[in-house]
């Protein structure tokens, strides 16, 4: 049945979608800015606004964007660059986009200005003056930074246009290191749209033709869709990896599960254990698509979810089937089994449900964490059914086969020892298998004991993690452990840069590089928006106004023009009617202001009156691109001062609708989904034998929870999206290695600590180190992989399977040792008046040389 379910859910992969939108998925859902990029929206029309655009200060729509530099730290101003740089200017413009009946080039899908011709960044302008000047021979001509005049009269601001500036006396440029180009595209409706993709896909092909046959200038393109492709690309390049990781993870888990002993080996329930989780994850696959669920890069992280928690389980299982006694029968064994490890599986599964289902909650504000923890829900659930259902009935039939003493892997008959003699070696190796009745009395029947990894631990590392000894270094070592986790802890920092989840060697990732080196001198440039009708020829409120924009670089004309409202408020003393009148008047005569008329709205009302009823001016803060922390202070220092402020305005930047509540948005899952791990641990401590355990198994999280967060920043890894659900994750991880060995501890009786820690490891250890190790090696192909995402994967749930190893391996066996709960030893009085003897009784199957059944003497 859940092979069936499999394929006919997986069928439903052709409708198979991916999903485009970045911000959708990585922006916070409930977000402030989102609502002030409406507000700014319907106040200022995206194509005007493009008129006065030094970077996006609205909306990014479609654009292509290249930065121009030189190998050598070239000046891009001297007369060899600049002519370099007009020739791709001109390059760009002559690109033509094939549709049928039509080729449109740059001149059909740009943003217009008033005189309908393509606006261009004014650098352009700047170049073509200077290369004008230099035909002349004048030499009176002067580029100042951040702020130039063009010859028209017309201050332009540079600073996100020249880079890597090099200045003399009064802000004279000397040098530039690097320009930068932007060409804003038209996607007015859905043909347009797809024209200026296609415009854009061209736009690169042509930068990196280009600089082919330019091999001294580095050029670094970049478009609107380059986000969305890098994100994306992180599947492609894993595709290869992730097959590696998959049959690492077969070869070692087939190893994992086999013995010299032919009959008792069980090579084919680690392969069955991979397939029962490789059909979970199908099937949650398939829903998802049916329920129109779109794929994304960070599903990457689902599969070793399932591995995780698939693997320990089967292994469990496994680790309870050796020891049930091999004289019992199968379906005996088997319920052994289902009894002994089903409970603390089920119990885990739910921790599963319960924390990754709060993730997947609307309190999350995160749409790629939610759609990944809900995702996570559903391969969790399927896992368990399966483990149940499809694995449960693997084990059975290797029960059988075992029963019949046929060969593991061939499934024929193994004959007995002297038959064997008389084969060749290789014969004999292949076959090797010990009976039941060539035991002795004396001996142990549990011939199991022969795998690699119980005789390991039992007859080595039980003795030597509990020796007097070796206890105080690994207390040593684990205050070594929380000192530099504490260290680690104190730097976290929250991570807002996109670049963190797209591939490495992408444009996202060589544009971004180049933006921080050359233009990281001023931040983004911000809108502000003053959205009220307010008396603007009062001189209090032009204070008011200019106050609020202390402590920035104002690129605007609005000082002047607020200087000019002065001029005309003393000049004049105008009523509000005739100031309005005489003040759009001048926008209309005086050439200073002629450009300026788009920042301001003007509105009629009654008996032709006019009033202004909102403005905007652009500032550029004075902080650093690379110091993303500041960027967060400045957004929120400008948030307080609209609450406070008697004048209404809001700040905007596209920049703020991923930083906005970020740090709280990504945060919110691992903080609800710890809320609920420690609520159902609380609860349950009142349905379990022992409270203890529940109190153990909360210490060990959060050790394990601290540890991963303070050493996944001292391995430069910051608390993004995906840190976060691997956090997640981590808590499920430890509860499912440490559950049952601290359950096995607490509720063992009599004997001592030393004595139920060893049992403990014994009976839950081989388990532990099976699937610790397969995940080990399944993540390894992983750290191979250029992608940012997958770094950050990698590291993290590396780090989360080695602390909870450490953990299980080394702090909890010898802290248990001399902290609650006690063991004493209790002696019961032999009473020879209540012995009984009862006549020992043997079963034999007739058609068997096996014993089915056996009752001793008690």
């Amino acid at each position: 049945a859940p092979v069936l379910i499999s394929i006919l859910l997986g069928a439903s992969f052709s409708r198979y979608q991916v999903e485009e939108s970045v911000e959708h998925l990585l922006a916070p859902t409930h977000s402030l800015a989102k609502i002030e990029r409406n507000l700014v929206d319907s106040l200022f029309p995206v194509n005007r606004s493009k008129h006065r655009l030094y970077s996006d200060l609205q909306t990014p729509g479609r654009y292509g964007r290249v930065i121009i530099t030189s190998f050598r730290k070239a000046n891009m101003l001297d007369q060899h660059h600049t002519d370099l740089i007009l020739k791709l200017h001109s390059a760009v413009t002559r690109i033509q986009v094939q549709r049928p009946g039509f080729n449109y080039t740059f001149a059909h899908i740009c943003i217009l200005n008033n005189d309908k011709t393509c606006i261009v960044d004014d650098i352009v302008h700047v170049l073509e003056e200077l290369k004008a000047a230099r035909s002349s021979n004048r030499t009176n001509f002067a580029i100042t930074y951040p702020i130039t005049h063009l010859k028209d009269g017309r201050e332009v601001y540079n600073g996100h246009q020249l880079g890597g500036v090099t200045v003399h006396s009064k802000d004279r440029v000397k040098s530039a290191e690097a320009i930068q180009l932007t060409y804003y595209l038209q996607a007015i409706n859905s043909l347009n749209d797809m024209v200026a993709e296609k415009w854009e896909s061209i736009f690169c092909d042509t930068v990196e033709l280009f600089q082919k046959s330019n091999r001294k200038v580095k050029m670094y393109p970049f478009t609107s869709s380059s986000l969305k492709e890098d994100f994306q690309k992180t599947s492609r390049v894993s595709e290869r990896y992730l097959i590696t990781s998959l049959v690492l993870v077969v070869t070692l888990a087939i190893l994992c599960c086999s013995m010299q002993d032919c009959v008792r080996s069980k090579p084919w329930l680690g392969l069955l254990g991979l397939l029962t989780v490789t059909l979970a994850t199908l099937t949650a696959a398939g829903i998802i698509n049916l329920t129109g669920g779109k794929y994304n890069s960070t599903f990457l992280g689902i599969p070793f979810v399932m591995l995780g928690h698939g693997l320990y389980g089967t292994f469990e299982m496994l680790s309870s089937w050796r020891k049930t006694r091999e004289d019992q029968h199968v379906k005996e064994r088997t319920a052994a089994v289902f009894a002994d490890s089903m409970l603390s599986f089920s119990l885990t599964t739910a921790m599963y449900l319960v924390t990754f289902g709060i993730g997947a909650s609307p309190f999350t504000n995160i749409e790629a964490a939610r759609i990944f923890c809900c995702n996570s829900c559903i391969a969790i659930f399927f896992n368990y059914l399966y483990v149940l259902s499809f694995y449960g009935s693997s084990l059975v039939f290797t029960g059988y086969i075992e029963n019949n003493y046929q060969h593991s892997i061939f499934c024929r008959k193994v004959p007995k020892p002297e038959v064997l003699q008389e084969k060749p070696a290789w014969y004999r190796f292949l076959l090797t298998a010990k009976f039941s009745e060539d035991t002795a009395d004396s001996e142990e029947t549990n011939t199991y004991e022969s795998h690699l990894l119980v005789w390991f631990l039992k007859r080595y590392y039980c003795d030597w993690i509990t020796n007097t000894y070796v206890k105080p270094f690994v207390v040593l070592f684990y205050l070594v452990y929380i000192s530099f986790a504490l260290m680690g802890y104190l730097q976290v920092s929250e991570g807002s840069d996109l670049s963190n989840i797209v591939a490495t060697a992408t444009r996202t990732i060589e544009y971004t590089t180049a933006q921080q080196k050359y233009f990281s001198n001023y931040s983004p440039v911000i809108g502000f928006y003053i959205y009220e009708s307010i008396e603007y020829w009062n001189t209090s409120v032009q204070e008011d106004v200019l106050e609020y924009t202390k402590g920035f670089v104002r690129i605007s004309w609005f000082e002047s023009y607020l200087n000019y409202l002065r001029k005309l408020n003393i000049s004049t003393g105008l009523p509000k009617k005739n100031f309005t009148d005489m003040l759009r008047n001048s926008f209309l005569k005086a050439p200073q202001f002629a450009h300026f008329s788009e920042d301001i709205i003007f509105s009629k009302k009654y008996n032709n009156e006019v009033d202004v009823v909102a403005s905007r001016m652009f500032l550029v803060a004075k902080t650093m691109e690379t110091k993303r922390e500041e960027l967060y202070d400045l957004l929120e220092t400008l948030r307080k001062l609209s609450l406070t402020s008697k004048v209404k305005f809001i700040v905007f930047n596209p920049s703020f609708v991923y930083m906005d509540r970020y740090a709280s948005s990504v945060g919110a899952p691992l903080q609800n989904s710890c809320i609920s791990a420690l609520f159902l641990l609380f609860f349950s401590a009142f349905l379990v034998a022992d409270s203890l355990i529940n109190v153990w198994l909360t210490l060990t999280v959060a050790s394990v929870e601290f540890g991963v967060i303070g050493f996944m920043t001292l391995w430069k890894v910051e608390l993004d999206c995906i840190s976060v659900l691997c956090l997640i994750y981590g808590i499920n991880y430890t509860i499912d290695n440490c559950a049952p060995l601290l359950s096995t501890f607490v509720l063992g009786k009599e004997f001592t600590r030393t004595k139920w820690v060893k049992n403990a490891l014994e009976v839950h250890g081989v388990a532990i180190l099976q699937s610790y190790l397969c995940y080990i090696v399944g993540l390894i192909p992983l750290a191979a992989v250029p992608s940012n995402l997958t770094r950050t994967l990698f590291r993290c749930l590396f780090l989360i399977a080695l602390v909870t190893f450490f953990h299980c391996f080394a702090i909890l066996p010898v802290i248990l040792t001399f902290l609650p709960p006690s063991k004493k030893k209790r002696k019961e009085k032999k009473n020879p008046e209540n012995r009984e003897e009862i006549e020992c009784v043997e079963m034999v199957d007739m058609d068997s040389t096996r014993v089915v059944d056996q009752i001793t003497t008690v």
